[in-house]
Parts: C-alpha cells; structure tokens; sequence
C-alpha cells in the first residue's frame, strides 16, 4: 500500500502552488519542496505545515473506514504478507497512520518502509540504495547487506524487498499486488520494474458519476462537523470534482480544423493508467467489503478501454465509447 491520506497532501500541494508565484524560478521551488519535507522539520516544528497537522491532525486527515481496517484484517488472518511502502518519514508515517488506523496500526502490516524515496525505491543495480534500521526514528548510518527479516526500515529497494517476500511466502515468485495514487512513484515503477499488479487510486472517478461507496459516506459523516472547519477547506473544490479550466482528467475534446467537428481523445493521464495500472478504483472502501478472492476486471489493450474500472468507468470514457459505436 503506497497511500496514506491523499487529504493532507491535497492541502500542502495547493499551498506549494501558491508558494510557487512568490519564487523566481521552478528550481527555487523544488528547492522550498524538498526544504518543506525534510526529515528535520517534522521534529523541529519547521514551518507551518507540519505543526499544525501535529496539533490537529483531525484538521487534515480522515481516518479509514471500519471496512477497510476489517479489509486489512481478513487479509492477514488469511495469510497475506501486508506491506506499508511510503517516501514519509517513520515520525510523520506513524503520526498519520495512527489517526487513520489506530495506535495499533504496526500490527496490520508485517513490513513497514518509510523514507523509500520512490521512485527511487525501484531502481535496479548498481543504482540501489541500502535499507537501514531505525532507532528512534533516526536511521543508523550502516546500510543493511539484505533485508532477513519483517519489521520498520527506511529506504531499502525492491530486489532486496523481493527476496524477502521469497523467504516469507515460500515462493519463488510471490505476487504482490500495489495500491498507491501516484503515476510517477507508484504505478509506473511498480509496474516496470517490479513487474508488480498495479491498484491505482484514482479520486477523478467520483467527479464523474462514480458514486463513493456507502463506507465512505457513512465514514464521512462521522468527521467534524462543516462549522468546525476553517474557512479555506469550505471554499476548497472536493478533490474528484471536474476542472472548470481543464475539463475531464481522463477525455480531451479536440476541435478538427475549422472548428466545426469535435473528437474526443484520452488523455496522457487516462493512456497512462491504462498502461501501468492493473486497475483503478476511486477510494479502497469501494472494494474493501467484496470477498477477497473476487475477479476484477483488468485493462488490457485487446479490450475496451472501459475495461478496468471499478466499481463503473468514469461518464467520459462511456460517452467517449458510445459516441464511437
């Protein structure tokens, strides 16, 4: 699982942007990001992000639903190995996943990796870097050789990773099924190089007729109530709602030369999807209550690109194929 709370990264994405007009170069702003999320400023109270999800991580952050902490329990009383793959470090991964799971969220998950720097974490030799054991939420200095047994790392790589999952299920090839909501440090290098099945998170779905699942309403109810939000989250859009500016995130509408005729193409983002995931679903709580030896469909290029989506495809990509037929 590459997700942890795509809440709080949603608000310190849209306050780098904004950061971003007040600097002179795209440079200088990757800078400011990589400043913002070093591993210092977590502990040292730097900035004002990070201080204020300390103090009211309610705030920013939505705990999972019931089926999904059900969900995660049925697959390790199954048997399954679970894995917690995330580039946050151990303090800011352990602030939010016990306020999203519980204090006993360490429990659910055999192996936990934080810094993993994906994609990074993916890379093949001689490009690898070392895991490295954690005491206090700082990592020794000495890389581990190879990775014999579960527990919390930092850093690490995939084919040290993978001659664990070897040890640990018995199996010459273990398959590993990935959950994240990132193209460029999940999907892709997952996909590519870990040649791993693929669940990519994709929110855009609700905004266009996908409805959230009964867990997620009934989780979303739960939180505090509208009054108790500050003013900049009540003006914010939700996150799956369409770009006025953009349009859909997964169908372009392309005028022909004179601008009488309209063709829809996909997006770069929708080939993509298609190409490294194995499938998409908008949130976790739509799948968390089915049997977990249930079929999905896949994407496949010998099939329509609807074929993929779960628990429906996006209006787009429907009105896309209908007006094709």
């Amino acid at each position: 699982i590459g997700q942890l709370s795509t809440k709080s990264y949603t608000v310190f994405g849209r306050g780098l942007l904004n950061l971003a007009t007040e600097v002179q170069s795209w440079h200088q702003c990757v800078q400011l990001s990589n400043c913002l999320c070093a591993c210092v400023c977590f502990t040292d109270d730097a900035g004002t992000y990070f201080p204020s999800v300390k103090r009211d991580p309610g705030r920013y952050l939505q705990p999972c639903s019931d089926s999904v902490k059900t969900w995660l329990h049925s697959m390790k009383n199954a048997g399954k190995v679970l894995l917690l793959i995330t580039s946050s470090h151990s303090d800011y991964c352990r602030l939010i996943c016990e306020h999203i799971l519980g204090k006993d969220f360490e429990e659910l998950f055999d192996v936990i990796i934080t810094n993993a720097l994906k994609p990074g974490f993916f890379s093949l030799v001689p490009q690898q870097r070392p895991f490295r054991t954690l005491v206090n939420d700082v990592e020794e200095s000495e890389g581990l050789p190879s990775l014999d047994k579960p527990g919390w790392y930092s850093q690490g790589n995939w084919p040290h990773l993978h001659e664990l999952l070897k040890t640990m299920t018995g199996k010459p090839e273990p398959k590993v099924v990935y959950f994240g909501d990132s193209m460029r440090s999940d999907m892709f290098p997952a996909s590519s190089f870990g040649k791993w099945e693929t669940v990519m998170i994709v929110e855009e779905m609700e905004g266009e007729g996908v409805p959230k699942s009964d867990a997620a309403k009934s989780n979303e109810a739960q939180v505090e109530p509208l009054e108790k939000k500050g003013k900049f989250e009540q003006g914010m859009k939700s996150p799956s709602a369409i770009s006025n500016q953009w349009g859909s995130y997964f169908v372009d509408v392309h005028q022909s030369g004179g601008g009488d005729e309209e063709s829809q193409k996909l997006t770069w983002c929708c080939h993509c999807i298609h190409k490294y995931s194995t499938m998409a679903i908008p949130s976790v709580e739509h799948i968390a209550d089915l049997p977990l030896d249930y079929k999905f469909p896949r994407f496949s290029p010998d099939k329509p690109c609807t074929t993929g989506y779960y628990p429906r495809p996006p209006d787009s990509l429907l009105k896309r194929c209908e007006s094709m037929s």
